[in-house]
């Protein structure tokens, strides 16, 4: 089974666990924080994929760090994957976890890359444009600035992209000229 199918397999059942005990919201603030935390701390991320430290220790070193801050579910699920030999994945079934919880909140997940960064106004129509082309409620925008666009805009919404970046223009000139 892929790591993906995995992570997925493992998420969804968390979700469904926490939404019966009516902890969805805390979960995924824990899992956030556990995110943030990984993305912060490259020793985390090793320790969690390294396959020389045993699995006890890691379940040790993931309660001492996050004990005082996380529910018991989120700490109980912690302990499973590290006693299922899964904690390699554990960044990966968070990542997915949010992914799940932004569909079972109707929130769109959108990426936007510019050349500058987005002011006010704009992220406001970026997240209008999302809204109508999802159909969905709310949206979590992710901002990238990338001068090698040269300029306008690149759009990525679920599997769309929206393409109205400079370089973009220029590749479909060059394509229609080298035919």
């Amino acid at each position: 089974m892929t790591d993906y199918r995995v992570s997925s397999r493992y998420a969804k059942s968390l979700i469904e666990l926490a939404s019966s005990m009516n902890l969805l919201d805390k979960v995924h603030n824990d899992l956030q924080l556990f995110l943030s935390t990984a993305d912060q701390s490259r020793d985390l991320k090793i320790m969690l994929t390294s396959p020389v430290i045993k699995h006890v220790v890691k379940k040790r070193i993931l309660r001492s760090i996050f004990e005082k801050h996380l529910d018991n579910l989120t700490l109980s699920f912690f302990d499973i994957i590290c006693q299922k030999n899964r904690e390699i994945l554990l960044y990966s079934i968070a990542k997915e976890f949010h992914r799940q919880y932004n569909a079972v909140n109707g929130v769109e997940f959108a990426k936007v890359t510019t050349s500058v960064a987005l002011t006010n106004e704009l992220r406001t129509q970026f997240n209008k444009v999302v809204m109508e082309v999802s159909g969905k409620p709310s949206v979590e925008l992710v901002e990238e600035v990338n001068p090698d666009i040269i300029g306008g805009f690149i759009l990525n919404v679920g599997d769309r992209r929206i393409d109205g970046s400079v370089v973009g223009k220029l590749n479909r000139i060059k394509r229609k000229l080298v035919v």
